[in-house]
């Protein structure tokens, strides 16, 4: 008989893929087992299987709740059409990077441990990926007409390449603010895009 599912189901579910988070950061996700995981939990094996099947997914768990934080965070800065896509460029990176420092435990996984999902579960935290990534292509698109596909792939990366890694050392109570430091990722975007040699073909 299955075990009835409790009242705070939801709320010892998530406190689990928090703790896993923390674990996996820290250990990697073949370093910290299930029993590792149901002794931080100060709880059992058998009750880390009643809320997930198999430790995959856990991490999938980890992984995808993240991920739909980052994409809800996007999308509301892309429905901004009154600003400029300068300005929502800005704004989905301040978004992304509030949300990288406030769960660097579940980033630092996101970018880690993505081959140890199986394939299907794999493919779908990629196509998340790719929302917004295409999201960050179509405003540098906005922002330069007429930039051609072999560079706006770069540049979006490049771009990502800038913001991703922020949780290792950004600070919210160091000298600069995260909304000056998304300020300045992308008038380092822009200075590129409006008169950098290698997009003006000189």
């Amino acid at each position: 008989m299955a075990r009835p599912q409790s009242p705070d189901y939801d709320k010892r579910r998530e406190a689990m893929v928090a703790t896993a988070a923390h674990l996996y950061a820290r250990r990697g996700f073949q370093g910290a087992s299930v029993a590792d995981l149901a002794k931080a939990c100060s709880t059992s094996k058998s009750l880390v299987y009643h809320y997930f099947p198999s430790k995959e997914d856990i991490l999938y768990e980890v992984m995808a709740s993240h991920l739909e934080l980052l994409v809800t965070v996007a999308e509301g800065a892309m429905q901004r059409r009154e600003l400029a896509a300068a300005e929502r460029l800005e704004l989905l990176a301040l978004s992304l990077m509030r949300l990288y420092s406030g769960a660097a435990d579940r980033h630092k996984v996101l970018l880690n441990e993505l081959e140890n999902l199986p394939p299907e579960r794999r493919s779908d935290v990629v196509s998340k990926q790719r929302q917004i990534v295409s999201m960050v292509e179509e405003l540098i698109g906005e922002i330069r007409p007429g930039l051609s596909g072999d560079l706006a792939g770069p540049i979006t990366m490049l771009f990502f390449g800038m913001i991703n890694w922020t949780h290792t050392w950004f600070k919210a109570s160091g000298q600069m603010s995260a909304e000056a430091l998304a300020k300045l990722l992308v008038d380092l975007m822009l200075h590129g895009l409006e008169g950098g040699s290698l997009l003006s073909g000189s």
